[in-house]
């Protein structure tokens, strides 16, 4: 495989962004009576046979290693997954996008204190911009128990993408998300089990589905944060908010007001922006 720079972080981080739209999506067409716990124990289960296959053809050595890290990453993804559902079920897809979105300015700060990271200008600057266009979008004057409950999962996911340089790196993309979610399942049981609503087979589907698509967002994210100070690349993650907005309107008839484009743009822009001034600097740095 071939070295991760930033530009090809950054590509992929965009191309993630926008499948994760439709593991999104799909969870927005859940009837409003689904048991909510059912379902992400679902999405768990789901999780870990679509990827075992590929565990067992892979580097086997020391599986368990890093199993503490696996243990609380694996719950704070759950934690998202409960809150994500909630707030798809409350909010527009745009909308509710453009709270997970907040996930990379909250990862700025975070990875200033956990590691140390030195934040430039540029991404000061972008995650600035973000942050105003992200609050146009959402409308302070809105903001309610869904919206907290996605700012919830925007928290999770950014906490989730810093902890990744804590897992072995002998572990794959396909281990590591395996067992994200296989350490979270007695808990979602528990979950399941205390809701205490009759067992429904049908979301299996939907969860399969989203499922596919979250995994696949999931796994770029290892692989690219891995490789890549967060501070660098958290931007590009703002993309995926373009594809909200596309499935909202084709899908669910959400039709985006004057306020969303103009949030909007003022994520994508900077974005736009920061990637070229990477790219500048590099091409400089190759120079000298």
């Amino acid at each position: 495989m071939p070295k991760i720079t930033v530009g090809l972080a950054m590509t992929l981080l965009i191309i993630g962004n926008i499948i994760g739209v439709f593991s999104d999506a799909l969870i927005k067409t859940l009837p409003a009576d689904t048991a909510i716990y059912q379902f992400v124990l679902f999405r768990q289960l789901t999780a870990v046979l679509i990827l075992l296959p590929f565990c067992l053809f892979s580097n086997k050595q020391s599986l368990l290693a890093g199993l503490k890290w696996h243990f609380i990453r694996g719950h704070i993804w759950l934690l998202g997954a409960i809150f994500m559902v909630f707030a798809l079920g409350a909010l527009p897809l745009a909308t509710v996008n453009a709270i997970f979105y907040t996930a990379p300015l909250l990862m700025l700060p975070l990875a200033m204190i956990l590691f140390q990271e030195k934040l430039t200008s540029h991404s000061i600057a972008a995650a600035v911009l973000g942050f105003i266009g992200v609050l146009i979008v959402v409308k302070p004057t809105q903001i309610n128990w869904a919206a907290i409950a996605a700012l919830v999962v925007a928290l999770t996911m950014a906490v989730n993408n810093l902890l990744v340089r804590k897992l072995p790196q002998h572990h794959n993309v396909f281990q590591t998300l395996m067992l994200t979610n296989l350490v979270g399942i007695p808990a979602a049981l528990g979950l399941a089990l205390w809701e205490g609503k009759p067992w429904n087979w049908t979301p299996m589907l939907t969860a399969t589905g989203s499922n596919t698509f979250i995994l696949i967002y999931a796994g770029i994210c290892v692989m690219v944060y891995r490789a890549i100070e967060a501070s660098k690349i958290s931007s590009a993650e703002y993309t995926g908010l373009l594809g909200a907005v596309v499935v909202g309107v084709l899908w669910f008839d959400e039709i985006p007001d004057l306020s969303l484009a103009i949030g909007s743009s003022l994520i994508i822009i900077p974005l736009i922006w920061l990637a070229k001034v990477e790219a500048k600097i590099k091409q400089t740095s190759k120079i000298i």
